[in-house]
């Protein structure tokens, strides 16, 4: 069994897999770490190794504890990855997008992806059909917007994610929501639709923490797992264990 853990710049993903099952997935705070590892190791005794993929501020060794009983792995830009990396700053491509890539790279062959991560911030990756990474986009997520617009102005509110009453907001709060989500929305189907003209034999895959709440907002045809990096970790660590 495997334990793989995702850092990220808000909130710890992890999940158990055996092969290619998924038994159970965990989210929860960056205080409550080694908590949640130790209960998910107790329920899962069979677990010979921990992966550890980090885009956030904890320290390695918040994971090198259990280095003596399991094999410990932190997943670099060292390591193979299905794709080549045409990226003008290889070493400073985030390994959470990398991984990503790699997932798109498994599980749409021979296709063009676009892999939309909507989290903290949302990132914009892109595999051609011949596996080559040619790079993206990375802009505010929507809790960024929500907190930008309170935080650099004198007046407005800090609001919490909410659908959109109407595209006509009729009160300040009513006009953030509208100019948060229904822009958000658009910038995303926006870069869809440009991707799309330049693209054929064309996927779209979003996932991230906001999956849910945009899948039903966008116009176009999309793949939507809010998991995907989790399961793009166990198969990016599979494809390392063949390769080493």
């Amino acid at each position: 069994m495997i334990l793989v853990i995702d850092v990220g710049n808000t909130r710890i993903k992890a999940a158990v897999f055996e092969g290619a099952t998924l038994f159970e997935i965990f989210v929860f705070s960056k205080i409550e770490l080694q908590k949640n590892i130790q209960n998910i190791l107790k329920n899962f005794e069979n677990i010979t190794d921990i992966v550890v993929s980090s885009v956030g501020d904890v320290e390695k060794q918040s994971f090198l504890e259990y280095n003596n009983g399991l094999n410990v792995h932190f997943l670099s830009h060292e390591d193979f990855f299905p794709f080549h990396n045409s990226y003008a700053t290889p070493k400073t491509l985030g390994i959470d997008r990398m991984v990503l890539a790699a997932g798109a790279t498994f599980r749409f062959p021979n296709q063009n992806r676009l892999v939309i991560d909507a989290g903290t911030c949302i990132t914009y990756d892109f595999i051609d059909d011949k596996n080559n990474y040619l790079g993206g986009a990375i802009a505010p997520g929507l809790r960024l917007r929500y907190e930008s617009l309170h935080n650099f102005t004198a007046k407005l509110p800090l609001l919490s994610l909410e659908s959109p009453k109407d595209l006509i907001g009729t009160s300040t709060s009513e006009s953030i929501h509208s100019g948060v989500v229904n822009g958000f929305v658009y910038e995303i189907d926006g870069f869809i639709d440009e991707y799309k003209a330049r693209y054929s034999n064309f996927i779209i895959i979003l996932t991230g923490g906001d999956t849910d709440f945009l899948a039903k907002r966008l116009k176009n045809t999309i793949f939507a797992n809010s998991n995907f990096l989790l399961e793009s970790l166990n198969q990016t660590f599979q494809y390392k264990i063949k390769n080493d």
